[in-house]
């Protein structure tokens, strides 16, 4: 059944991300639904076809990982996005943060600090679902660095697309941006 892509145009007039990078981004995840679809029909047909051990079957089974991951990490992030105001104080996730950090300001420090580091991919509050703890990982690749046994809770796209359009080189600005339209209500539904 192929993937259908969401609409989040509901995040258009978001403060500091302007519509034309709002929409180049729908436009660029749009093609990450494309062309897992098409990877899983190729895929479903060579196995039909009992064409599973050539290297054009491992090839895509591996780019599957890359439009796959690159698909739904985006739709985490536009769902953790479109929120006002911050964290409820009192709600599980925010006392889940402070029992892995010691204080939401210690998390958010870590988490910006992730955001900020030199290169591309995504920052990820995960949860180590066997140990409960939180964990901010920086994920280079949509397909690799993810923690196994690991739920994602709050995305953070830091690829250039996400921010170069409306801030430059200035990442920190965008973080700050990001800050300020976290829906976490939708973060907190993602905490096991």
């Amino acid at each position: 059944m192929p993937y259908a892509a969401k609409d989040y145009s509901k995040l258009i007039g978001m403060e500091g991300f302007t519509e034309t990078l709002l929409k180049n981004h729908f436009t660029l995840y749009q093609g990450y639904v494309t062309n897992s679809n098409k990877a899983f029909d190729t895929l479903d047909r060579m196995l039909k076809d009992g064409k599973t051990g050539t290297p054009e079957f491992a090839e895509l089974k591996r780019r599957l990982g890359w439009e796959f991951n690159g698909m739904r990490l985006h739709e985490y992030y536009f769902e953790n996005l479109g929120g006002k105001g911050g964290i409820n104080k009192d709600g599980k996730l925010a006392k889940t943060i402070t029992g892995s950090f010691g204080s939401y300001e210690a998390w958010e420090k870590d988490f910006k600090a992730t955001g900020a580091m030199r290169g591309i991919g995504w920052t990820a509050l995960y949860q180590d679902v066997s140990g409960g703890r939180l964990i901010n990982f920086w994920i280079n690749e949509h397909d690799v660095s993810h923690p196994a046994g690991c739920n994602p809770l709050l995305i953070m796209d830091v690829f250039e697309h996400a921010f170069m359009p409306d801030y430059g080189l200035k990442r920190a600005d965008y973080i700050e941006a990001f800050f300020k339209n976290i829906d976490w209500k939708a973060a907190e539904t993602r905490l096991k």
